[in-house]
């Protein structure tokens, strides 16, 4: 029997990755290319191995518009595929109009929900809307809504309530814990000049409202004086959020030592260095899925702190692989911090407890295998996909009282 054919449909793919949706594509294309006939379309960048890149139209100005000509490019190039898997709203909208023009199913992993992150309409002004327009048309249309966690469901379910129950399922985010692993090594932290001695906090993501950064620096300040804070933080969304950070850290930096704010993207080795050598990893997003970022630090045995939102708790069990804070809250998140900082053999075994959970629950193996059962499944059910057997039901519960033939028809084109 032929293996399925998968055009999966993505804006990030190596080497240009930047956010937690780019990694996830990343190591699921690795893991899904054993087992299905996997085409990877990605946005911008020279074709690469296993990957066919698209690039917008250069008539265009408005980013949200050159993005949305990328899509038409990726639309036109699926034929042929049995299955179109599309990941954030950059290529949602590929995914429906390719599953329109070729009549093949279209799945849609929701990282993140556009209704949930206004502060975007600062980087995008009218394209936010655009944005949001893209992700609600694909989401409703898709023939099946991956979410990345529970969370990350009922927000979808409360975001787009046209769209069923059945049609949604929760395939989680994982990590491949031979690549992340504690690493004993010190000489990234003698190039950058962090004190292998002291206890330190550290943070990686990008410079935006949805990770918190503000809320981290404002915490920083109520840190106890040994520790040291170490920023892996750059992509500013806006410019005006950069001035905020450059004057915040400014600030830090003038009040205590040892706050390293490395703006550039590392190598993957030294992050995972960097991560390993920490007391804490700090996570203070104020809107999170799941997080990534956050197995990624567990799978190199580091406690972390993070906030109690989305699929954030599903991933960080309190008290045992770290601690749950409100989110935009500085001084919980100081006071947490804290107890780790002051107490670093708990940190450690809570270190451990993350490494084991992240090598137990989170493998890619595991990802890819629902992920291509749930494309086994859409290909037996059809064009009408999950949906279909709900429809079924409900024209059975409407046959079972007085219903006309044209009411019948209604409910099975729904």
């Amino acid at each position: 029997m032929s293996r399925l054919k998968v055009a999966l449909l993505t804006r990030e793919y190596p080497p240009d990755v930047y956010g937690g949706a780019g990694v996830h594509v990343e190591y699921l294309a690795r893991a899904l290319s054993g087992l299905v006939d996997l085409t990877v379309h990605c946005q911008g960048g020279p074709d690469r191995a296993g990957a066919v890149a698209h690039h917008p139209w250069a008539e265009l100005k408005d980013q949200v518009l050159r993005v949305f000509s990328t899509d038409m490019s990726m639309a036109d190039s699926v034929a042929g595929a049995d299955v179109l898997h599309s990941h954030t709203w950059y290529a949602n909208l590929a995914g429906h109009l390719g599953s329109l023009l070729y009549g093949v199913p279209h799945v849609a992993t929701m990282h993140s929900l556009e209704p949930l992150r206004p502060w975007k309409a600062e980087q995008l002004g009218g394209g936010y809307a655009l944005s949001c327009w893209a992700e609600r048309v694909a989401a409703t249309s898709a023939t099946a809504v991956v979410a990345v966690s529970e969370g990350m469901r009922a927000d979808i379910l409360s975001a787009y309530p046209e769209i069923s129950p059945e049609r949604v399922r929760v395939i989680y985010n994982g990590i491949d814990t031979c690549e992340y692993a504690p690493d004993p090594s010190i000489d990234v932290l003698a190039r950058l000049g962090i004190d292998a001695e002291r206890p330190y906090v550290v943070f990686v993501g990008r410079i935006t409202r949805q990770k918190g950064v503000p809320v981290l620096l404002r915490a920083a300040a109520m840190l106890e004086p040994s520790a040291q804070l170490v920023l892996l933080a750059g992509a500013p969304d806006t410019r005006e959020l950069m001035g905020e950070v450059t004057a915040m850290v400014s600030g830090l930096q003038a009040s205590r030592t040892g706050v390293f704010w490395i703006p550039d993207m590392l190598p993957k080795r030294e992050i995972i260095q960097l991560l390993t050598h920490a007391t804490v990893f700090a996570c203070p997003s104020v809107y999170e899925p799941l997080g990534i970022v956050n197995l990624e630090a567990m799978a190199c045995g580091t406690a972390v702190v993070a906030s109690r939102v989305g699929g954030i708790p599903e991933v960080v069990q309190g008290s045992v692989t770290g601690l749950l804070v409100p989110p935009n809250d500085p001084a919980s998140l100081a006071d947490a911090l804290n107890v780790l900082l002051r107490d670093p053999g708990r940190a450690a075994v809570m270190g451990e407890a993350g490494r084991r959970r992240a090598v137990a629950s989170f493998s890619w193996e595991t990802v890819a295998a629902q992920t291509v059962e749930l494309y086994g499944d859409l290909v037996r059910l059809g064009p009408r996909g999950l949906a279909f057997p709900y429809l079924m039901r409900t024209a059975s519960r409407q046959a079972s009282s007085p219903v006309s033939d044209s009411a019948l028809a209604k409910i099975l084109a729904a």
